[in-house]
């Protein structure tokens, strides 16, 4: 009795299967080869990433980057750094190969400062759409072209539903612009994750009113964006750095409020210095003491039996002084970013190693 039960189940599972390997064949007749395959098989599983143009950042994100083929968005304050950290992630693209576009809804695009960042501007795509709903169309065409590896919206509160524009100036058009949204991330969701695209939406924040428990914020553009988002950072601006009587850059927190590729929560501090973009010294420095790789004793930085300099501020010089140097510690910090990204970087806030060069000022 036993045995012929497990003949039974044996020519049962061969039916499956065989019904199987046939649903799968009617599949790709119909729908085109890969409209259904095996998480195992021989095609790569890995996520491809682009760095941000910061190391902290890349190693806070657990996967070295922003992942190809993904929703990002990016949010935060007035002058907090969201557009810059979107023209790094450009200039780090562009540096592998890639394609770019820029789709400035604000008409607020500061070429000199984008070229500053490294960004080159004969090789980027930029529209200045007059509508919301023009916007999006001109995103969905150059997505589906698959041609880009990079494209930023900026910003999705600048969006202005066609609706809107033609009204009276104090129209009421409740939940215009988050149909929008739903509506184009619907559509556009299928061909980004084809064409391999990363599109970073930009967003503002807003303050609910008669909030009484939790925080008031929220981003424009209803919660759409929220869902469809891979990865969401929030960008603040907590200090200002300052050279003699002078500020010449604002020190940036930055933390992974949504991630579907590793644990969220990581909290990553750098400094973005006017003109200039992240400061990708002043990270190495903080970075190297974090995990060993720089000794701090006092006021004074080393790495091994080599001074760096007296102070920050100086150390950063001296390292952009020496090269050779500040490619050996980025590349020991990427060995050790595993430990990095486990112990350093955990949820709880970065520990400040910044000297009396910073002021400190409320987060708003």
């Amino acid at each position: 009795m036993v045995t012929s039960l497990r003949v039974v189940e044996k020519e049962s599972m061969e039916d499956k299967t065989k019904a199987l390997d046939a649903a799968l064949g009617q599949i790709e007749r119909a729908f085109g080869k890969g409209s259904v395959m095996r998480l195992g098989d021989d095609q790569a599983v890995e996520v491809q990433t682009i760095s941000t143009g910061s190391l902290g950042l890349d190693i806070a994100l657990g996967i070295g980057g922003v992942p190809k083929g993904r929703v990002i968005e990016i949010y935060g304050p007035e002058s907090s750094g969201k557009t810059t950290l979107a023209l790094h992630v450009i200039a780090e693209s562009q540096k592998a190969g890639g394609t770019c576009a820029f789709v400035d809804a604000e008409h607020a695009l500061d070429p000199v400062y984008a070229r500053k960042l490294g960004v080159d501007l004969d090789d980027l795509l930029i529209s200045q759409p007059d509508t919301g709903e023009q916007a999006l169309e001109i995103t969905d065409t150059l997505v589906r072209s698959g041609a880009l590896d990079i494209l930023v919206v900026d910003s999705v509160a600048a969006l202005v539903p066609r609706a809107e524009l033609e009204g009276e100036m104090g129209d009421s058009l409740p939940g215009l612009h988050a149909r929008l949204m739903s509506q184009a991330l619907r559509k556009l969701t299928g061909s980004i994750s084809k064409s391999d695209t990363t599109i970073i939406f930009i967003n503002q924040i807003r303050h609910k009113i008669g909030v009484m428990f939790g925080s008031p914020e929220t981003t424009t553009g209803g919660n759409a964006l929220k869902f469809y988002a891979s990865v969401r950072l929030d960008i603040r601006r907590i200090g200002s750095i300052k050279e003699r009587d002078e500020i010449v850059g604002n020190q940036t927190k930055v933390k992974v409020v949504k991630n579907k590729l590793a644990p969220p929560f990581k909290v990553i501090e750098f400094d973005i210095m006017y003109g200039e973009g992240i400061s990708k010294m002043g990270e190495l420095i903080d970075l190297g003491v974090q995990a060993g790789i720089i000794e701090k004793s006092g006021s004074w930085f080393s790495c091994g039996d080599e001074r760096i300099g007296q102070g920050r501020e100086n150390s950063k010089a001296y390292l952009i002084d020496h090269p050779e140097l500040a490619t050996n510690i980025e590349q020991r910090i990427r060995t050790n970013a595993g430990l990095i990204s486990e112990v350093v970087l955990g949820a709880s806030e970065v520990v400040n190693t910044e000297n009396k060069d910073v002021e400190e000022t409320p987060t708003s």
